[in-house]
């Protein structure tokens, strides 16, 4: 019986996971939601990644600017520092200070963008209040745009033929891929409508032929929204605002969200512990959507060499 099973597996690809989640539900025992584990899909597509640039002797640099002196971008920036390393592709780093003028940040980003060995160019958010980020991605060459929130870049996401995808809603995007979770003709919620998550998720999942609701701080009976929808990506920011109740059986539930509980933990917008019973599939937070997102932002600077370096 186990060579048949195994079997199965390789020949259909199917993972053992949702073998054993099929046989628990034919014998009838309690089966919560199988957990999308984002450490162990980014670690793959850094490895991946990090043979093609070997194979391909691919050279390419991220430049990351940080302004202000925000303790968690910080740890951002050193992850995306470490992940540069893993792979081997160059990284560096230029910091100013929380006063820091449009006029002195414009001026690097342009800097950059006229240095041929710049690949990729990322603006660290947040940003000082006096900073406008609709200017700053406006200046952001289009070429070395690896957020991809240039407005080129959200324009071509939006006619479906994507230059460079926000590395957040790519990642969930990689993450759906590699669960085998289809998404055609399936009613999907995104709570939240930022340029960085909410706006381009929504255009990821239409150009992939789902049916998308965007809810927001103004949406009225919220919970009626959610608890229809098959799939739920959380990306709004509050602490544990989706529950149990508000998620039908078997719905995909993605957590975008980074708060902090009562007790000082890192937790999302999903009431985890609760939810993950109803799910068929869900992220944890930490270790769903996070890791993906760097791990796309790689592949985004490698993708900005190779076409630059075909161009030229």
């Amino acid at each position: 019986m186990i060579k048949y099973l195994r079997k199965i597996i390789v020949k259909h690809k199917i993972s053992e996971q949702k073998i054993i989640k099929v046989i628990r539900e034919k014998r009838g025992e309690l089966q919560m939601g199988e957990i999308i584990d984002g450490r162990k899909v980014a670690k793959k597509i850094r490895e991946e990644l990090k043979q093609r640039v070997q194979k391909e002797k691919i050279k390419a640099k991220l430049a990351v600017i940080l302004c202000g002196d925000n303790d968690a971008s910080r740890v951002y920036v050193n992850i995306k520092n470490k992940a540069c390393q893993e792979v081997g592709i160059d990284f560096c780093e230029y910091n100013f200070n929380k006063d820091v003028t449009e006029k002195e940040l414009f001026e690097k980003i342009e800097e950059l963008n006229n240095d041929d060995s710049v690949n990729g160019i990322l603006l660290q958010y947040p940003v000082p209040k006096q900073i406008s980020l609709e200017k700053a991605a406006e200046i952001i060459s289009i070429e070395k745009d690896v957020d991809g929130f240039n407005p080129y870049n959200i324009g071509k996401l939006n006619m479906g033929n994507p230059n460079f995808i926000p590395c957040t809603p790519y990642g969930i995007m990689k993450l759906f891929e590699e669960y085998n979770i289809n998404l055609e003709g399936k009613k999907a919620i995104i709570i939240g409508r930022s340029n960085v998550v909410g706006k381009p998720m929504a255009l990821c999942l239409l150009n992939k032929n789902a049916t998308v609701t965007v809810c927001h701080s103004k949406t009225k009976n919220l919970k009626e929204e959610v608890k229809n929808a098959d799939i739920v990506i959380a990306a709004c920011g509050k602490r544990k605002i989706v529950t149990k109740d508000m998620i039908k059986k078997d719905a995909v539930v993605i957590d975008v969200g980074t708060n902090r509980d009562e007790n000082g933990k890192l937790c999302g917008d999903v009431d985890f512990e609760n939810v993950k019973d109803m799910a068929s599939f869900i992220t944890p937070n930490p270790g769903g959507v996070g890791p993906m997102t760097v791990a796309m932002l790689i592949n985004n600077v490698i993708e900005a060499a190779l076409k630059q370096k075909n161009k030229n």
